[in-house]
């Protein structure tokens, strides 16, 4: 029986404001090499510590890659960054369902994200009221990918793996950081354009499959 939901935030919860701010910041300091090799170091260098400024993040992130960035590209991504936060909001139905689910279920949230962006847009539409327990992981000092993550996740909520179900909306850092922890996951894909099983386009689809 499923006792907690946890949830990914950017991309299933809430659309970022610009297209995938990540794969901006590959082609605008032109690191060339697969995604799925960067996105993990790039995420290991700007979302698992807390910086003063997103400057100093950025600076980190050119650090980890070896490449220079100069004044015009640094703006660049600082610009990006800010307006993908600034425009971002939830997807329309969030805030309805996530109420109801509240009713029935422990709700937790869970992030790879930077220090700067998540906060600002929790706040500015009163998303942290929906969450029982929220794990970021500049905070955490961990991205979702190491299984030590959901480990200390289910060790503070005092709940079993069994106990939950994951909706995220990327194979790699949700449906298989699920599938290593031993927790039920449930795919979100609001374009329809991945390949997993069991997976929603919104999240009024959620409650059918949770009580199931």
């Amino acid at each position: 029986m499923v006792k907690a939901v946890i949830f990914d935030f950017w991309g299933t919860l809430v659309e970022n404001g610009v297209w995938s701010p990540i794969k901006q910041v590959q082609q605008i300091l032109d690191i060339n090499m697969p995604f799925s090799e960067y996105v993990g170091r790039m995420e290991q260098a700007m979302m698992t510590k807390k910086f003063n400024s997103l400057r100093e993040a950025f600076e980190a992130v050119c650090e980890e890659f070896k490449v220079e960035c100069n004044e015009e590209k640094m703006e660049a991504l600082i610009g990006m960054w800010n307006k993908s936060w600034m425009l971002a909001k939830p997807y329309e139905e969030v805030q309805e369902e996530l109420g109801k689910l509240k009713e029935e279920y422990k709700l937790i949230l869970v992030s790879n994200t930077d220090n700067f962006s998540i906060n600002q847009v929790l706040d500015k539409f009163q998303l942290r009221e929906y969450f029982d327990h929220v794990f970021l992981s500049y905070e955490v000092g961990l991205l979702k990918t190491d299984p030590k993550f959901l480990k200390k996740v289910l060790k503070e909520t005092k709940l079993a793996a069994e106990d939950c179900v994951l909706v995220g909306d990327s194979i790699l850092s949700d449906m298989e950081a699920a599938r290593e922890a031993g927790i039920k996951s449930v795919l979100m894909d609001h374009k329809q354009r991945q390949h997993f099983q069991p997976k929603i386009r919104n999240l009024k689809e959620l409650s059918s499959i949770l009580s199931q």
